[in-house]
């Protein structure tokens, strides 16, 4: 067994790393967008949004909900950028989740005080019905924005990927390795839809040009699982 570190405590549950995620069910959604656009979305000048080609960044969104977690069994929204710290080489890839709202108190206090995670508490909600995954953000009762797609069949294994969330603890630079799992079922980018009603989120990706355009490509996922180190300073 590996060596197992203790962060200390939060509301009296102890927090140790490695943090493993035994099950969660994933769509990740990758768009191409204006690298001028998603750099101004970053807190700080401490990193950078990747161009992948002149004058394009990805934006990488991922709908989460967890059902085997350390942290709770809730729902998540990512919304971040491929990036990497200011300086470092080109072969340094990672990403900056610039928002990430969940539905459950304990993981955004965790998720703030441990990781630095930008984690507000809001209303989400997911369901699947007619083979149709749909994921919503509610704001006052009002939807703000939701994204829907046909649901791929399973197929294969799913692939493991290792990389670096981004972030700011305590105001200073800061980086979680992980190694999670992605689905190998394809989301036909056709099949995407993008609801928006108003409020800072719908507004920053109408301005991000996800109002007008489908994913490059989308993966699905179920039973997925991840660990997360102890981050570092960068």
């Amino acid at each position: 067994m590996g060596e197992t570190t203790v962060w200390g405590e939060i509301e009296g549950q102890v927090i140790t790393f490695p943090m493993k995620v035994g099950s969660m069910d994933t769509a990740t959604l990758v768009f191409s967008v204006p690298v001028a656009a998603a750099q101004s979305l970053l807190p700080g000048n401490d990193f950078e949004v990747i161009e992948v080609i002149e004058g394009v960044a990805q934006m990488v969104v991922a709908l989460c909900d967890y059902a085997d977690n350390p942290w709770g069994d809730y729902l998540e929204l990512n919304l971040g950028f491929l990036a990497r710290p200011r300086g470092a080489g080109e072969d340094v890839i990672g990403s900056f989740v610039y928002r990430m709202p969940v539905d459950q108190e304990f993981t955004c206090k965790a998720g703030n005080l441990v990781m630095g995670f930008p984690k507000t508490v809001e209303d989400l909600r997911m369901s699947s019905n007619g083979g149709r995954v749909s994921f919503d953000m509610y704001v006052g009762g009002a939807l703000e924005v939701g994204f829907s797609f046909d649901e791929p069949e399973q197929s294969g294994e799913p692939s493991t990927v290792e990389t670096v969330s981004y972030s700011y603890l305590n105001g200073e630079p800061f980086g979680t390795s992980l190694k999670m799992q992605m689905g190998t079922a394809m989301i036909d980018p056709q099949t995407v839809r993008i609801e928006f009603g108003r409020g800072p989120i719908a507004t920053e990706l109408r301005n991000l040009g996800l109002d007008d355009k489908r994913p490059d490509f989308g993966t699905w996922g179920t039973g997925l699982s991840a660990t997360f180190e102890l981050g570092q300073p960068i």
